[in-house]
């Protein structure tokens, strides 16, 4: 039987994120886009309320809920603001839940509990200057010199760069593989900001997302310990593509948030705006907008929460996860274009919240994967040209 009530903890769990969310960011969230600044106190006050590891048992410092609980997390903080989602997706979906997979004991007692608790963030280092989708034509290597690795590269593209304590980087630890563009020879590293010859820096001037860090991480000779390896020598790749998996499905969920948002500032704008007589949501070009959303955020929920149960299942869910992220965040960008719309001349102004949301819409139809890669992905699944293999390391069940 097929049960699509909320549990309490996730009926919880939603309820503490939209308090955090709407008392601490939303009332200086258009001044913060404005002027292109992060404010440091709002991550501060997400550790406070324990959502830092909402998703993680809590002998690693977690709240002990599950991944539905995560994702309605992620849809909370996006109704208020991208900025705010994203750190869930590094700091959790890209990282942390990494860790909790492909982790060594001492890895979890050392980096998974104090980033769990709050106590440390964590980003994700894939992405380079002239690697994107190409996630094998990245160049950063990682030598093997005794007990440690000395690595050297650059990442770009990354996502609380400039404030992140750990960063999970990949590099090649095989350059004969790398001239043959083998993945096996990709390796994953846990590395510090303390680390001598870690430099990291911010990106301006981003369209949107402008509330929050965006940068790169350059490494010139960084030493990191062998006990730093996550997992073994040459599960790099596995590893990435394991890390998407958990990214993607916070900003499929993130963006049924951006979709609702984009409701509701329409329908308070129509239900009061006047033309021909009558306010605009009586016009049924209008309601045509409407009913689009509507269709996006009820189908993209259905597709994350399914996402959700396989992950709480300890089962894999990269097929269900990619769908999810390609509709819910192109199903935002149309809801984001119809609000704009609907607003009229409005829409055109950040008087309004709606500019922003379009903006803001548009970088998650590029990271984790861009709407192209995702349709190439369902393609190949259904005409058989796909398929998962198996792999040592699944992201447990609950």
């Amino acid at each position: 039987m097929i049960d699509f009530e909320l549990t309490g903890d996730h009926k919880t769990a939603a309820d503490l994120a939209r308090d955090v969310a709407g008392k601490y960011l939303r009332p200086q969230i258009a001044e913060l886009d404005r002027q292109q600044k992060y404010d440091p106190e709002f991550i501060k006050r997400l550790k406070d309320a324990d959502l830092l590891g909402i998703c993680f048992p809590e002998k690693y410092g977690g709240m002990g809920l599950d991944y539905i609980a995560l994702g309605l997390v992620c849809e909370e903080m996006e109704y208020v603001d991208t900025t705010a989602r994203v750190i869930f997706s590094v700091h959790i979906g890209l990282n942390s839940m990494a860790i909790y997979t492909w982790g060594s004991e001492e890895q979890k007692q050392k980096y998974l509990i104090p980033q769990a608790k709050g106590e440390q963030i964590a980003t994700f280092g894939l992405t380079e200057p002239a690697a994107g989708s190409d996630a094998i034509g990245i160049l950063t290597t990682a030598r093997k010199a005794g007990e440690k690795y000395i690595l050297n590269g650059e990442k770009m593209w990354i996502s609380l760069a400039d404030v992140a304590d750990n960063f999970l980087i990949f590099a090649w630890t095989d350059t004969e593989k790398q001239k043959k563009r083998d993945h096996t020879g990709l390796s994953a590293f846990i590395i510090e900001r303390k680390f001598a010859g870690v430099t990291t820096g911010a990106i301006h001037g981003k369209l949107g997302v402008r509330a929050g860090i965006t940068g790169w991480v350059a490494m010139q000779d960084v030493e990191v310990p062998a006990a730093n390896l996550l997992g073994y020598e040459g599960e790099g790749f596995k590893i990435a593509m394991s890390c998407l998996d958990g990214g993607r499905y916070t900003v499929a969920a993130g963006s049924t948030g951006l979709i609702r948002a984009c409701m509701d500032a329409s329908k308070e704008y129509a239900s009061t705006r006047k033309t021909f007589t009558q306010t605009i949501d009586h016009h049924q070009l209008v309601k045509e907008m409407f009913a689009e959303m509507i269709y996006g955020y009820e189908a993209g929920r259905l597709l994350w929460l399914q996402a959700g149960w396989l992950k709480n299942k300890g089962l894999r869910s990269t097929r269900e996860t990619s769908l999810a992220k390609w509709f819910c965040t192109d199903q935002a960008e149309k809801a984001a274009y119809n609000a704009v719309q609907i607003h009229g001349a409005y829409g055109f102004s950040d008087e309004y919240p709606v500019e922003r949301f379009f903006r803001n819409s548009k970088g998650a139809a590029i990271y984790e994967g861009t709407r192209e890669i995702h349709k190439l992905m369902q393609a190949d699944y259904f005409l058989g040209f796909r398929t998962d293999h198996e792999v040592r390391c699944l992201l447990p069940g609950v």
